[in-house]
């Protein structure tokens, strides 16, 4: 199976004393898809970086995780985004982003030949923070061409992530509203969704995005119980509970991931939901978004 992952990966600086990493939401997730997936599927990153030497190291970095870079395009001129992360006491994280004039933001408001970038996906995955990163036209685009490659067989990821800084929470909803119903699997974090819609229980939020026409959804709640649903059954998975927790960066990315792999394995969703607790409770007791891949092992 070939899977897109639409977005940006960005340099990283976080630590003490500072160090340089590299991350993004739809790129966190495509490392993790693609270590999970081994040799059984092919995960592609679907994005842009400059010329210079930063994003020659990016791109090495990403296809030695076993990523297919060749749908990442390269602008002259341009550079990759970069974000400060700091974490507290308790591993939660707070960032600082200089992205306004990346590369993928050039690339994403540029008229992106979707049939191209999408050609021979089975899979797209994608998220709120891909969707506010297009333009309004460009995104209306976006949403028609997912609409049309999902028509023709292909599956539809979205994870929801909401960056308040990127764009409002009335034209969050919007795009999103528009998104569910060409859906398959929707990985939705609680806080978000309050956030963008309000609603008041983790029942009603699952209701409304089954309603919408989405075909699957996962609620992620952090240190909570993460909920699953179709039309057919409903699923509630504690996760253990971990101790330090290190760093937040990427529990919901990862958790995604080892989600998606289990359903594409054949797995029930309460199976799923375990795998992708496992996967999250393992990323954030490293520091950074992204764990040696030797730590890969306390996730099976």
């Amino acid at each position: 199976m070939n899977i897109g992952c639409l977005g940006e990966g960005m340099i990283e600086i976080g630590g003490a004393p500072l160090r340089r990493a590299w991350g993004g939401d739809t790129l966190n997730t495509a490392v993790y898809l693609a270590r999970l997936a081994g040799a059984v599927h092919r995960v592609h990153y679907l994005s842009a970086l400059g010329g210079d030497s930063l994003s020659d190291a990016l791109l090495a970095d990403w296809a030695d995780e076993g990523i297919d870079t060749t749908r990442v395009a390269r602008l002259a001129g341009r550079m990759p985004g970069l974000y400060l992360v700091e974490t507290d006491a308790h591993g939660e994280r707070r960032f600082h982003y200089w992205r306004s004039d990346s590369a993928a933001r050039h690339h994403f408001a540029g008229g992106l030949d979707f049939a191209a970038t999408f050609a021979g996906l089975d899979a797209i995955y994608l998220s709120g923070i891909t969707l506010a990163l297009f333009p309004p036209a460009e995104r209306d685009r976006l949403l028609d061409a997912l609409r049309q490659a999902r028509a023709q067989g292909t599956r539809v990821w979205f994870d929801n992530n909401f960056r308040p800084a990127l764009w409002s929470a009335a034209e969050a909803a919007d795009a999103y509203r528009a998104l569910l119903p060409h859906t398959d699997i929707a990985l939705l974090t609680e806080d978000d969704e309050h956030a963008v819609f309000g609603d008041a229980t983790p029942e009603r939020i699952v209701a409304r995005t089954l309603a919408a026409g989405c075909g699957e959804v996962v609620l992620k709640r952090g240190a909570q119980p993460a909920l699953a649903a179709t039309a057919a059954e409903t699923a509630e998975v504690a996760p253990a509970p971990v101790r330090p927790v290190v760093d937040t960066c990427a529990a919901g990315d990862s958790f995604g991931a080892a989600y998606l792999m289990a359903r594409l394995a054949g797995h029930e969703i309460a199976a799923a939901l375990a795998a992708g607790h496992a996967l999250a409770g393992t990323v954030i007791g490293y520091p950074g978004a992204i764990i040696p891949r030797s730590a890969m092992l306390g996730a099976a």
